[in-house]
Formats: structure tokens, sequence, C-alpha cells
């Protein structure tokens, strides 16, 4: 399973990038918002950074504004994914993008349904968000499991990024769905390193080390 980071903020991705460990980024209008930038200023930062898909979202309600928009979103670079809301405008948008190899991201998935709607209509990526469905009562997880097994089932090439990750456990979960993707905040990826045998072991090593003849 690939890690994408879910963020718009310039300074993490670097950091994140710096790991080796990500291969994308998705944003969206809110995280845009917080940065206090220029929308397409950013997105062409990012792009600069990871050389993977570059998810920037559309703001229109309607299909030709939402192409419109699209057009002039991926003319900022080439790795630019134009992310779609679940709507029946956003799918008529998604099958026009379709026709003319402009790469889309389904956003706002929260049943498998909405998801096979968006592969048959030609989406490259679907969003399902795990966090959301269990704030909720249900089982996000189980929604990325089977909209894999019918996109698995029915050779569909559209793929599975699970959204909306609240702590590492959902991260865990969505590799063992299936899910080809994962996109995941800054600070969860920061907590995926940590455990805390990891941080005794490294202090008993250290101290053991200062007895070490010739460790100074």
């Amino acid at each position: 399973m690939e890690l994408f980071i879910d963020t718009a903020h310039v300074e993490e991705i670097k950091e994140a990038a710096s790991w080796g460990v990500i291969s994308g980024v998705t944003t969206n209008p809110t995280l845009i918002a917080k940065e206090k930038r220029d929308f397409k200023e950013v997105v062409k930062e990012i792009c600069c950074i990871v050389s993977g898909p570059i998810s920037a979202e559309v703001i229109s309600t309607n299909c030709d504004g939402m192409v419109k928009e699209a057009r002039e979103l991926v003319q900022l670079a080439p790795n630019v994914v134009i992310k779609i809301p679940m709507t029946m405008e956003g799918i008529k948008a998604v099958h026009i993008l379709k026709q003319e190899n402009i790469r889309t991201n389904v956003t706002l998935i929260f049943s498998a349904n909405q998801a096979l709607l968006a592969a048959r209509a030609g989406a490259t990526y679907v969003s399902p968000f795990v966090g959301r469905l269990d704030d909720i009562g249900y089982d996000g997880t189980q929604v990325v499991k089977d909209t894999k097994d019918i996109f698995n089932g029915y050779g569909l090439a559209t793929q599975v990024i699970a959204a909306s990750i609240r702590h590492p456990q959902h991260v865990l979960q969505a590799a063992q769905a299936g899910s080809d993707i994962a996109t995941v905040p800054y600070g969860i990826l920061c907590k995926m390193f940590k455990h805390p045998l990891t941080d005794k072991g490294i202090e008993r090593f250290l101290k053991d080390w200062e007895g070490v003849e010739g460790s100074r």
C-alpha cells in the first residue's frame, strides 16, 4: 500500500518527502484555506516537492464549472490530479475529463455503491472517508474492503485511497483491507514511527554504551 500525505502545508510535505515514504499528496479547500496563500501557487510548489499524484480539488458545484476548473488546474503541473466531489454533477464531470485523459480523484465517498459509480464513470481514484464513517457509527474500513473486493472482482482499474485517517490503526486497517493507498495527515505519519518499546530500547542501548571503553 502506498502512502500519501494529506496536507497543504509545504514544510510538512518537505519533511515527509525527506523520509522517502510518501508517493503523493492530497489537499482540499479546508487544508488550502489554512495556509492563507494563493491556491494555485501552493499547488505548484507542492508539485515541485513530490513527483507523484497531487490532488487539487475543484470548488464548483456544477459539471461545467468543475470541468473548466479542472482544465485550468492541470496546466499547473503534469502530476496534478483533479479532486471531484461525489455528486451527480461531479460524476458527469469525471466522465468528461476521462475522455480528455485528465486524472480524477472522487472524494467524499461513503459507500461502495458510490465508489462503483465513480469507477464506472472513469475515476482514476476514489477516496472513501474512513474516519467520518466511524464517527457516525459505521465501519469505514469495511467500505474500503467492500470497494476493493468489487473492483478486483470486476477488473476495475480505479485505485482506492483510504482517506479521513484519524489514527495509526486506521492505516493498518486500510492496508489489511487491501487499499491501494492511504492518505495520512502529517501528525499521524509521525505517530506511526513511535512505539514505547523502541524508545525504551534506544534509552537502554545508549546507557549501556556509556560503559564501553572508548565510547567517549
